[in-house]
């Protein structure tokens, strides 16, 4: 589902989603790669625990952000009806050097954990 025009709440609660350097790197590496965990989240951007939990929750509460529970793990991601939106925002900002470094460690990050997976399925193969 696509928003087509939106509330002047729901229009002052995005912006002010989007007035928060920490809140517009969340909202990058979610918009760039899908779904993360919030440890994913604290883990690249160097955030604490309570902080990644407090934007995250500002994030849900405007409507940017959904989460979805399975088993013991929350996985975080934009929200269909504002990816467009999101990406409006976003695209001035393509260049930043910081929202860069983050994607940039975000894919280290991956490789690492896609290589443990690949060691892991290798190994139970040779037994």
């Amino acid at each position: 589902m696509r928003l087509k025009n939106f509330s002047l709440s729901f229009g002052s609660q995005v912006f002010k989603s989007v007035s928060d350097e920490s809140r517009v790197r969340i909202l990058h590496l979610l918009y760039r790669n899908g779904e993360l965990t919030i440890s994913d989240i604290e883990h690249i951007l160097e955030f604490t625990q309570t902080k990644t939990s407090r934007h995250i929750t500002y994030l849900k509460n405007s409507g940017m952000v959904s989460a979805r529970k399975v088993d013991q793990w929350v996985f975080y991601s934009i929200r269909e009806e504002v990816e467009e939106l999101t990406n409006r925002v976003l695209e001035f900002l393509v260049k930043d050097i910081i929202l860069q470094k983050d994607q940039e460690t975000f894919e280290v990050l991956n490789s690492n954990r896609e290589l443990a997976k690949s060691r892991l399925q290798n190994k139970q193969l040779l037994r």
